[in-house]
C-alpha cells in the first residue's frame, strides 16, 4: 500500500498535498464540495496586521497556460481572521492549518506572525516575503539576503511555531537568498511565488491589469519553479515547500524529485475546485507507475 505520508518542519502530514495561499480561502467554500480533511494541510489567505481592500479592478488577466493576479493582498486584517475566520474554518478543518503572513515593515510581520501564532488551529507560519518594505524604498523584502535575513530572524525570535519563509521568483540568485534565511533560523522554505508579468489589451491598447503588472501563475511556470527548487535544495537542509504551476500527481512526483518535502497547489484551484482531491487520489497510482512505495522517500531524488 503506497504511504503518502510526509513531515514538515516537525509536524506529521497525511499526505505533501497543500492548497496555497490565495487560492482556497479559509477554507469554507471548498468544504461545501468536499471533505477538506482529505488534504495534507492548506495555507489560508495571506493576512496582514490591517485589513486590505487590495487593488483597483480589473485585477485578474488570462495568459497561455496560465493567469495574472494583481489582487493585492486583500483580506480583512488579523485581528478578523483570529476571532472570526479561524473559528469557523476550525468547523470544517480538524488538522493544523498554515498561516499565510504578509507585511510592509518588521514590526508587521512580527505583530501579526505573534498574534497568529497563538492560535491553536495554527500549525506554521508561512512568511511571505515579497512584500514591498514601505521603510525601505518600496523593494521586497526578498529581493536581497540581509533583508530576508532581518525578517526571518525577528519573526523567529517572536514566535515558537515553525516559520517557513515564502520566496520571490523575481531574484538573481534565490539559493543565496534561501541559505540566508535559512542562517537567520528559518524551519523551512516555500518557493516559488508568482512571477512578474503584464498583459496589454489590444482593443484599448493599454495594459489589462490596473496595476499594469501582476503575477504569473499556473503551468506555464512549473519548468522555472522546477529550476528554483532544485538549486535552493542544493544550497540548504531545511524542508521546501515546493509551488508553481502544479496541476497534476506526476507533477508532485517531479516537484518532490527536485527536492520539496510537500507541495502547494496555486493556480489549479481555480479552474478546478476538486484540483487537490483529485490530485491526492491519483497519487497512489502514480507512485505504484514509478515503482515508489513511500513518497517521502524520493525528496531530492534527483539531486
Amino acid at each position: 500500500m503506497a504511504d503518502l505520508s510526509v513531515n514538515l518542519c516537525g509536524i506529521e502530514l497525511s499526505n505533501p498535498v497543500i492548497p496555497a495561499s490565495g487560492t482556497f480561502g479559509y477554507g469554507h467554500e471548498f468544504a461545501e464540495l468536499y471533505d477538506i480533511n482529505i488534504l495534507g494541510t492548506f495555507s489560508f489567505k495571506g493576512t496582514t496586521r490591517e485589513p486590505r481592500l487590495g487593488n483597483p479592478t480589473p485585477r485578474i488577466a488570462e495568459a497561455s497556460s496560465g493567469m495574472l493576479n494583481s489582487v493585492g493582498l486583500q483580506n480583512p486584517g488579523v485581528e478578523k481572521v483570529v476571532s472570526e475566520e479561524l473559528p469557523k474554518m476550525k468547523k470544517v478543518f480538524h488538522k493544523k492549518v498554515m498561516a499565510n503572513v504578509s507585511g510592509f515593515s518588521i514590526d508587521d510581520y512580527v505583530y501579526t506572525c505573534r498574534r497568529l501564532d497563538e492560535c491553536d488551529e495554527v500549525g506554521w507560519l508561512e512568511v511571505n516575503i515579497s512584500c514591498p518594505n514601505v521603510h525601505g524604498g518600496g523593494m521586497s523584502f526578498g529581493t536581497s539576503p540581509e533583508s530576508a535575513a532581518e525578517v526571518t530572524s525577528a519573526v523567529k525570535k517572536a514566535v515558537k511555531k515553525p516559520v517557513i519563509i515564502k520566496l520571490s521568483p523575481n531574484v538573481t540568485d534565490i539559493a543565496s537568498i534561501a541559505k540566508a534565511c535559512e542562517d537567520a533560523g528559518a524551519d523551512g522554505l516555500s518557493l516559488i511565488n508568482t512571477l512578474l508579468a503584464m498583459r496589454i489589451d489590444l482593443r484599448t491598447k493599454k495594459p489589462i491589469l490596473k496595476n499594469v503588472t501582476g503575477g504569473l501563475s499556473g503551468p506555464a511556470i512549473f519548468p522555472v519553479a522546477l529550476r528554483m527548487v532544485y538549486q535552493t535544495a542544493k544550497a540548504v537542509n531545511i524542508p521546501i515547500v515546493g509551488m508553481g504551476g502544479i496541476s497534476s500527481a506526476e507533477d508532485v512526483i517531479e516537484m518532490m524529485l527536485a527536492g520539496a518535502a510537500a507541495v502547494e497547489v496555486g493556480a489549479e484551484n481555480l479552474v478546478n475546485p476538486y484540483a487537490c482531491k483529485d490530485i491526492i487520489e491519483d497519487l497512489p497510482r502514480v507512485m505504484k507507475k514509478y515503482g515508489i512505495e513511500k513518497l517521502s522517500d524520493i525528496t531530492g531524488g534527483a539531486i
